[in-house]
């Protein structure tokens, strides 16, 4: 029998296993979709302690951005020796030879972060629909009426849609009514900074800058708006972000940033870290917390859905107390501004 097939994107604090397996002697291959961005860091830390903690040896490669280059990665974590895969997917659509190899072998494969539309996934991730409802809230509790422009993710990631979704749930009442127009929206490809700032720039020169929020789906973009509205002596408009960067948080200290909603890297990375572990060791092994769930697509999985927390001016403290950001870096170049940055 092929091992149990896991597409397990982020998970929850205080999870746990039926069947923890002892990790001596097993080996865990993480293929990163694109280790530049400042979050996977976070998370390959927290994946590394898991590991460690447990007794199991740690690979990895980056992909790079590269959608054939991470097939060719997987392959390589295989021939290495590894006896679960963790996968972060570049183009979810594109990493089903990855996932066919890994089940060939009988190996266990953790997906990282990106739903793998796939009956034999076990999905673990952050409720993205209800990140992409944060971010809506904020802005509109900022700028409850204008123009609005939605920045999304990158086209090959379900979450992108998922998030999109979420902040169209909030934003449908006061669009009906004419409070809110979407002047325009575009994808980010690859969730690239560049890219959303170049997005951004065309939006503004298209809308003759006629802009009054801008719902964007990560942190990465929101620093590509954040950079193209200061370009036009615009910054301090009501700005979405998530991940919770260090970046994005002292951009929220300031003002030029409206919410980041926090995903604790610390804690999916050690969750998946424990669950590639656990499946590595027994095929069967039973998420506790685990519930089917149907993707939008049709597909069903086991899944496990973690709930992010938005920050914002009024609850900067919150990750400062979690140990996730020091005040310093969070309160960089800010001057009277909000607890604990006063």
């Amino acid at each position: 029998m092929n091992k149990y097939i896991v597409a397990a994107a982020v998970a929850v604090a205080g999870f746990s296993t039926a069947a923890f397996a002892d990790g001596h002697g097993i080996t865990v291959g993480v293929s990163w979709s694109n280790f530049q961005e400042e979050r996977w860091k976070t998370d390959e830390a927290a994946i590394v302690a898991a590991l460690e903690a447990a007794g199991a040896t740690y690979i990895s490669a980056d992909a790079q951005a590269s959608s054939s280059k991470q097939l060719s990665d997987v392959e390589s974590l295989i021939a290495q020796g590894a006896d679960a895969l963790i996968i972060l997917a570049q183009d979810s659509a594109a990493i089903g030879p990855a996932v066919d190899a890994a089940d060939a072998e009988g190996i266990p494969v953790v997906g990282y972060d990106r739903l793998i539309e796939d009956s034999r996934a076990f999905y673990l991730t952050f409720d993205n629909v209800e990140v992409g409802r944060m971010q809506a809230r904020a802005v509109f509790a900022a700028q409850p009426t204008g123009n609005y422009v939605m920045i999304k993710g990158s086209p090959t990631d379900p979450n992108a849609d998922f998030l999109r979704g979420g902040q169209q749930e909030i934003l449908q009442e006061a669009i009906d009514s004419g409070a809110i127009i979407i002047v325009d929206e575009a994808y980010t490809d690859g969730w690239l900074p560049a890219n959303a700032q170049r997005n951004m720039e065309q939006i503004l020169t298209a809308n003759d800058n006629m802009v009054d929020a801008v719902v964007a789906s990560n942190d990465g973009t929101a620093g590509g708006v954040v950079a193209a509205l200061t370009a036009q002596g615009m910054e301090g408009l009501a700005v979405s972000g998530q991940d919770g960067d260090h970046a994005a948080l002292n951009r929220v200290a300031l003002g030029t940033q409206t919410v980041s909603v926090w995903k604790d890297a610390r804690e999916l990375g050690r969750a998946a870290g424990e669950i590639a572990v656990a499946l590595a060791g027994d095929n069967m092994a039973k998420v506790d917390g685990s519930a089917t769930w149907t993707s939008p697509g049709g597909t069903e999985l086991n899944s496990m859905f973690l709930a992010p927390v938005p920050i914002t001016a009024d609850n900067l403290s919150v990750v400062t107390d979690a140990g996730w950001i020091t005040v310093e870096s969070l309160c960089q170049g800010v001057t009277d501004g909000p607890a604990p940055c006063n």
